[in-house]
């Protein structure tokens, strides 16, 4: 096992746990707190070195967090 996978196993524990249990209810902080577990599954991905994979996610999350920040941007307004 390299640094990359820990560190990724690390940050997507702490990250399902931030998202499940949120402090504070806020949507911004909701969005926030799924990309540090997004962020360590880039990190398990790198460790495996998945090249299609790896772009794939780059790709969704890329789209999915612009798609809920438009959502939240909405939400704000009504």
């Amino acid at each position: 096992m390299n640094a990359e996978f820990l560190l990724g196993m690390a940050l997507l524990a702490i990250g399902v746990v931030a998202v499940a249990f949120p402090r504070d209810r806020r949507y911004l902080t909701r969005l926030i707190s799924l990309e540090i577990p997004a962020f360590g599954l880039l990190l398990i991905m790198l460790s495996y070195d998945e090249t299609i994979a790896l772009l794939t996610f780059i790709a969704v999350t890329a789209i999915a967090t612009f798609v809920l920040t438009r959502v939240l941007e909405r939400r704000g307004e009504a």
